[in-house]
C-alpha cells in the first residue's frame, strides 16, 4: 500500500505554483495552495458527508469563498493556521467583496497570565494584527515567521 506521497503542484483555483499535494491513502489526498491560502482533500465534494459536517462548522464567510474546482469537484476553503508559539493567519472580513488574510503574532504569556489549556505559553496578542491581500498570503505567514521574509 503507497502511501505518504507528496508535490508540489501547479494550484487549480489560483494558478500559482506553490500548491502541496499529500496522499493520505489511497482515499483521501490533502491539497494545500501557499499560493493562495485555500485547501482541500479528496473527500471535500458537495454531497459528501466530511463536507456537509464541515460546512456547518465554518464561519459564513469562509462558506462564501468556497470554491469549486470545475475539473474535479473538490471544493477549496480558506485556511487557518493557528501556530501557539508562533501566530495565526486566517481569512476575515465582513463578506467576499471585503476580505483579507489577517495574522496576528504569539507572544509569551506573562508572569501572573493564567493558561487556557495546560502548557500553554503562548497567546494570541490581537494588537498585532495585520492584514494582507488574498494574493499576499505567503506574506502573512512570513509575518507570523513560519515562512522566512
Amino acid at each position: 500500500m503507497k502511501m505518504n506521497v507528496d508535490a508540489i503542484i501547479d494550484c487549480p483555483k489560483s494558478g500559482g505554483d506553490l500548491c502541496y499535494k499529500t496522499e493520505i491513502n489511497a482515499d483521501i489526498t490533502n491539497f494545500f495552495s501557499i499560493s493562495c491560502g485555500f485547501w482541500t482533500n479528496s473527500l471535500f465534494k458537495e454531497g459528501s458527508e466530511f463536507f456537509e459536517r464541515q460546512m456547518e462548522v465554518l464561519p459564513e464567510l469562509y462558506k462564501d469563498l468556497a470554491w469549486e474546482d470545475p475539473k474535479t469537484k473538490l471544493i477549496w476553503i480558506p485556511n487557518t493556521i493557528n501556530i501557539p508559539n508562533k501566530g495565526m493567519v486566517f481569512a476575515n472580513g465582513s463578506n467576499i467583496e471585503e476580505w483579507d488574510w489577517s495574522a496576528v503574532k504569539a507572544v509569551p504569556l506573562e508572569e501572573g497570565e493564567e493558561a487556557k489549556t495546560k502548557g500553554q505559553t503562548h497567546k494570541m496578542d490581537m494588537s498585532t494584527m495585520k492584514s494582507f491581500k488574498e494574493r499576499d498570503y505567503i506574506d502573512a505567514l512570513s509575518y507570523i515567521n513560519i515562512l522566512p521574509e
